[in-house]
C-alpha cells in the first residue's frame, strides 16, 4: 500500500500533488489553525493591550508583563502560583513516574497472572471525571465524616491523622498525591507498551547469563525504554503546568487555604474571570496565559535540545 501511494504521488504533476495534499491535510490544518493557532495568537495579542475605566482597549506593549513581575499586587500571587506549580510537578516526577515504571515492570513479567485485570484497575481512575475525584477525596479526607481517620485508627495509626486538605503545609502535597493516584495509569501504559516492544531474545539471553528479573529490568530493559521515559517526563511537565481542574474541584477558585494550593491555572482563572476578591481583567488574564505558554515552551525546548538529543534511540 505505501508503494502504491508513493507511485501515485510520483505520477502526478506538481499541481496534482499539491491538490492531493490539500485534500487530505487541508481540513486538519484548518481545524488546528482555528482552534489552536488562532486562539494562541489572539491571546498573545490581547496581552499587549490594557483597558481604561470606560473599557476601551489601548496598546501597552510589554507593560502588562512588567506589571505582572514587578507590581506588589501581582508579583506575589504570580510567584506563589509558579512555585506551587514547580512543587506540583516535582511530586509527579518523584512519585507518579517511578510508580508507573515499577508497576509497568511488574506487569511485563510473563509469569504474572491477571495482568489485564491489574492494568484495568490501575487505569480506571484516569477515566473518571475530575469533579467526581475531587468530591470523593474531599469526603474521604474530611475530619468530620471522612473514613480516612477511622482507617488509620484501625491499623493503630490514628495519631497520624490530620486535616491534610485544610493545612497550608500539606494541602498542595495532598492534592498532588490525589493527582498521582488518578493519572498514574497514563505513564504506566506508555512504559508498559515500550517494555512489550523489547525483543524477547535480549531478555532470554540475559536470563541465560544468570541475571535475576530485577537485574534484567535495570540493566537491559530500563536503558532501552529511556526515550519513552523522557517522553513521559515532558508530558508530565506540560500536563502539570496546565493543571487547573483538580485544584478547582477540591479547593475552588481561591485555592485555599490562603492560596497554598494556587497553581498558574487557578491564578489565571481568577485573573481573567474575577472572583469575590477581585474584578476580572481579560488583558491581565491573557498576560498570565501567555506567561504560562512561555514557561511551558521553555521547558519543552530544554527537553528537546538538552535531553532528547542525548537519549540513545534503539530500533529493532
Amino acid at each position: 500500500m505505501p508503494e502504491l501511494t508513493q507511485s501515485a504521488l510520483s505520477s502526478k504533476s506538481g499541481f496534482g500533488r499539491l491538490a492531493l495534499l490539500v485534500f487530505f491535510l487541508g481540513p486538519a490544518v484548518v481545524i488546528y489553525a482555528a482552534f489552536s493557532v488562532y486562539p494562541l495568537i489572539a491571546t498573545m495579542a490581547l496581552a499587549s493591550f490594557t483597558t481604561d475605566q470606560a473599557g476601551a482597549y489601548h496598546f501597552a506593549g510589554i507593560d502588562n508583563f512588567i506589571l505582572l513581575l514587578t507590581d506588589k499586587d501581582w508579583r506575589g500571587p504570580f510567584w506563589n502560583a509558579l512555585g506551587n506549580n514547580v512543587l506540583f510537578f516535582i511530586i509527579h516526577m518523584l512519585v507518579q513516574n517511578p510508580i508507573g515504571i515499577a508497576i509497568a515492570g511488574l506487569l511485563s513479567l510473563p509469569a504474572l497472572k491477571f495482568r489485564a485485570t491489574y492494568r484495568t484497575l490501575i487505569f480506571m481512575p484516569t477515566m473518571l471525571s475530575v469533579v467526581i475525584i475531587g468530591f470523593a477525596w474531599n469526603l474521604i479526607l474530611s475530619p468530620l465524616w471522612g473514613v480516612s481517620e477511622g482507617f488509620l485508627k484501625f491499623f493503630g495509626l490514628g495519631s497520624l491523622f490530620q486535616p491534610w486538605l485544610g493545612l497550608e503545609g500539606s494541602a498542595l502535597i495532598t492534592i498532588g498525591l490525589i493527582s498521582v493516584w488518578q493519572f498514574v495509569g497514563i505513564p504506566l501504559m506508555l512504559i508498559y507498551a515500550a517494555l512489550l516492544n523489547i525483543p524477547e531474545e535480549l531478555v532470554d539471553a540475559a536470563r541465560i547469563d544468570g541475571l535475576s528479573h530485577l537485574r534484567i529490568f535495570f540493566h537491559v530493559k530500563l536503558p532501552l525504554i529511556m526515550p519513552t521515559i523522557g517522553l513521559v517526563s515532558i508530558l508530565t511537565f506540560v500536563g502539570n503546568f496546565n493543571a487547573f481542574d483538580l485544584v478547582y474541584a477540591i479547593k475552588g477558585a481561591l485555592a485555599g487555604p490562603n492560596f497554598s494550593t494556587d497553581l498558574l491555572g487557578t491564578f489565571f482563572y481568577r485573573t481573567f474571570f474575577g472572583n469575590q476578591l477581585q474584578l476580572g481583567s481579560p488583558t491581565m488574564g491573557a498576560t498570565v496565559a501567555t506567561a504560562m505558554f512561555l514557561i511551558i515552551l521553555m521547558g519543552v525546548c530544554v527537553y528537546l535540545f538538552l535531553v532528547q538529543r542525548r537519549l540513545e534511540r534503539h530500533s529493532f
